[in-house]
Order: structure tokens, then C-alpha cells, then sequence
């Protein structure tokens, strides 16, 4: 296979409306698809996806995307000033690289990243 790349990440929620208010003011954008079945966001050029229900499945803890941030340590104390939880404490990795990771109201982790050296 050859990918293009990471295109979407979807978050499964039980309150899709109270979820696209929280991932509206999270990311500080407001979305540009919004029907019952589906609440598309452009973040930056990638999709963040909200689709309704309870999953029937235990959510997984071993799955990322890491969304792009200039200043890690801001947008960690952003997200949780908007009512984010801190799963994984922001830790270097190597080569300047940083990465946390917090969970939503609805237990889907949001994971984001401070990599100088990744361009587009």
C-alpha cells in the first residue's frame, strides 16, 4: 500500500452535541459538516470526526494520533483548563521532540505533539 498519509481521526461520543460544543471550543474551530450521524471539524487540514453512540467495545488506550501544537506545555494547560483529563504527562523523546496525551469528557484519548523537525 501506499498511503497519502493520516487523513482522519474519529472519536466515538455518546452526546454528539455536547461533544461538538467541547471539541469546538477545544480546538477553537467550529465545524464544517454537522448532521446527526456526523460532526466533521478541519483542524489545520486534517479531519477530527465525531460520530454518535456507545461503543459496545472497550475503548482502546494503545491508539494515537498526535495532533501538531507549537507550544506543548500551552495547549496541555489549555485543554485541561476546557475540561480535558492528563492520561500521559508530557515527556521529551528525543530530538526536542515532546508528546502528552489527555482524555475528553468521554474517555477518547487526544494526543499531541511538539515536533520542530516534522514539516509538510
Amino acid at each position: 500500500m501506499k498511503s497519502k498519509g493520516l487523513r482522519t481521526t474519529i472519536y466515538q461520543v455518546p452526546d454528539l452535541q455536547a461533544a461538538k460544543k467541547w471539541y469546538t471550543k477545544a480546538f477553537e474551530t467550529e465545524p464544517y459538516f454537522d448532521e446527526p450521524f456526523y460532526v466533521g471539524f478541519d483542524i489545520a487540514g486534517y479531519e477530527l470526526g465525531l460520530i454518535p453512540g456507545e461503543s459496545k467495545r472497550e475503548k482502546s488506550e494503545n491508539i494515537f494520533s498526535y495532533w501538531g501544537v507549537d507550544d506543548i506545555d500551552a495547549a496541555h494547560a489549555d485543554l485541561i483548563s476546557k475540561g480535558a483529563t492528563p492520561f500521559e504527562e508530557i515527556m521529551e523523546v528525543g530530538d526536542n521532540i515532546k508528546v502528552a496525551s489527555l482524555k475528553d469528557p468521554w474517555s477518547n484519548i487526544i494526543g499531541i505533539i511538539y515536533n520542530p523537525n516534522f514539516k509538510l
